[in-house]
């Protein structure tokens, strides 16, 4: 599966993008690792990427989540990911979404365009009603992605997620599929 926006496209990760993935995360592990869950040591291993991704097929085919690496539509440059995870169905029909970018491709577009391919395949093909996200107060480009692809304020949650080896507040946001303008 892949799916194709203007400058970039997504598509579930493959055994063979440890290499590119690996090297990615480790020279934007600075970057990266104070808004994510602590690093175990073995992070960044061909082992590791690959319990990842038998972990990422189950929960596909479980309907449980779905995960995307984010590449460059003109090079075909791995420059993130998505995850649209705990997918919870009967009367809820939501998803809560995760994100990073590659510190060299930060704030260039490609997670919100990657976002906006997410919820289309979210509100469409998985007929989701709601798509949650949370973030780090203090991280205003996150926040100011997930205004700009739609998404609404809804709330602060203290000590929401295990964030960089401690708990963190975070605020709420979500959209609804009524509001997705896709």
């Amino acid at each position: 599966m892949r799916l194709d926006g203007p400058h970039c496209y997504i598509r579930p990760p493959l055994p063979r993008d440890w290499r590119e993935w690996a090297d990615l995360r480790d020279a934007s592990r600075g970057f990266l690792t104070p808004w994510e869950p602590t690093w175990p040591a073995d992070a960044l291993t061909r082992t590791a990427f690959a319990r990842r991704l038998r972990r990422q097929a189950q929960e596909w085919r479980d309907d449980l989540g779905y995960s995307f690496l984010i590449f460059d539509r003109a090079t075909d440059a791995l420059v993130g990911g998505l995850g649209l995870t705990n997918i919870r169905r009967g009367v809820a029909q939501m998803g809560t979404l995760g994100y990073w970018a590659g510190q060299p491709h930060a704030r260039r577009g490609y997670v919100s365009g990657g976002t906006r391919l997410v919820l289309d395949f979210a509100f469409g093909q998985l007929g989701l009603h709601r798509v949650e996200a949370a973030c780090l107060p203090t991280n205003l480009p996150s926040r100011g992605l997930l205004e700009k692809v739609g998404f609404t304020h809804e709330g602060y949650a203290r000590g929401y997620l295990r964030i960089d080896g401690a708990w963190r507040d975070h605020v709420l946001y979500a959209i609804l599929r009524e509001e997705w303008k896709g």
